[in-house]
């Protein structure tokens, strides 16, 4: 019969997590320190559960460890719950941070029921959020190779003023280069073959990403999103493989508080005040829906691309990108109109694109369990 459960909070850490229990009979806490390896972590599951009267969970904040852990702890028999860390309440004026005092603070607020539970992935569905990241870490390592390359020509007196960089003209400009040291030639030979390798890098990894959208697990919802202006296969699968489960979000508002692009506020009495958007949750999808928005300050048409991506699509959910693409025209407008800044009026339209997104995603899901009925 069912008495009591024992709690467990670690504060983990890449070599080693600090580990407190409170024993669900005794009350009894107990801290110690346990080896972040497979086998370590095996025997300290297993000594709380010989321990413990009856149940035990876990819990940890997410960061280094991933869900690994938690599958570890889970398939050992216990549950286990990966926190947010942005929620973990905090007080202002403590001032000593230590492991130890982490973790039992940890404890005494999953006790409490003050934490708040980080939706977990599958491992298919980590492995492809990684490949994702993996092409965003790509072209940010482009992006820095490009840089290192044009300062170092800057600092030596080599200054292309004749159009864009990275154009046909100007690779050519960079190959038709002469330094009188031979030093200088050797690094700007190291620089540009780092910049070579980074662009095969990021070709690789974006056939790669192509070729994930195309499973058939994705291939049907990339292209329902892909109807929509400023979103393309990249776009898609990115938001895809980082949300995971729309489902999870009962409403457009909780999607749109999760990706932080709600405006944050201050309330007092009767005085209320908005301030700038929260940027709590995904900062990843929360870039690319800003990135997309600004495609829908202009006039609304069908692009030839946009055409051609929009092929065999369902009605309903070109109905649903072309509502979209009026709606968020319009209100660009009548906010620049209303003098916002055009940074604010396109927060504002990708908080409203992410509306646009759950809607398809879950007219979607519906339509498929009816089918499957």
């Amino acid at each position: 019969m069912r008495t009591s459960i024992t709690h467990v909070a670690m504060d983990t850490h890449k070599k080693a997590h600090t580990v407190a229990v409170v024993y669900g009979d005794t009350g009894e806490l107990v801290v110690w320190t346990v080896r972040n390896t497979a086998k370590d972590i095996t025997k300290m599951v297993k000594k709380v559960q010989r321990q413990a009267p009856d149940e035990v969970h876990f819990c940890y904040e997410a960061g280094v460890c991933g869900f690994t852990l938690k599958r570890r702890i889970e398939a050992l028999g216990s549950r286990c719950m990966v926190v947010a860390p942005s929620l973990v309440p905090t007080k202002a004026g403590d001032r000593v941070k230590t492991d130890r005092r982490d973790a039992q603070k940890l404890l005494g607020q999953f006790l409490a029921g003050e934490l708040t539970e980080v939706q977990a992935p599958s491992p298919a569905q980590e492995a492809a959020r990684e490949m994702t990241r993996c092409r965003q870490a790509a072209q940010e390592n482009l992006k820095r190779s490009r840089h290192q390359l044009v300062k170092f020509l800057t600092r030596h007196g080599y200054i292309y003023r004749d159009g864009r960089h990275w154009t046909q003209k100007h690779l050519r400009w960079l190959l038709s280069l002469e330094f009188d040291q031979a030093d200088l030639r050797e690094v700007f030979d190291l620089y540009y073959a780092e910049w070579q390798h980074c662009m095969q890098r990021l070709a690789t990894l974006d056939k790669e990403v192509a070729a994930l959208a195309a499973r058939p697990e994705y291939g049907q919802i990339v292209g329902l999103l892909r109807c929509f202006r400023g979103i393309d296969t990249l776009t898609a699968i990115t938001v895809l493989t980082e949300i995971f489960e729309f489902g999870r979000f009962p409403s457009p508002r909780k999607l749109m508080a999760y990706l932080g692009l709600v405006p944050s506020a201050f309330s007092s009495g009767d005085r209320r005040q908005s301030g700038a958007i929260t940027k709590a949750g995904n900062q990843r999808i929360r870039r690319l829906l800003v990135e997309s928005a600004w495609h829908y300050r202009h006039r609304p048409r069908i692009s030839k691309e946009l055409k051609r991506r929009r092929q065999d699509q369902p009605p309903w959910a070109l109905d649903i990108a072309d509502r979209a693409m009026a709606r968020l025209h319009q209100r660009y407008w009548r906010l620049l109109d209303r003098g916002k800044p055009p940074g604010v009026v396109v927060v504002a339209l990708a908080r409203e694109l992410a509306g646009f997104l759950w809607s398809v995603l879950h007219e979607h899901q519906w339509r498929q369990a009816r089918q499957g009925a």
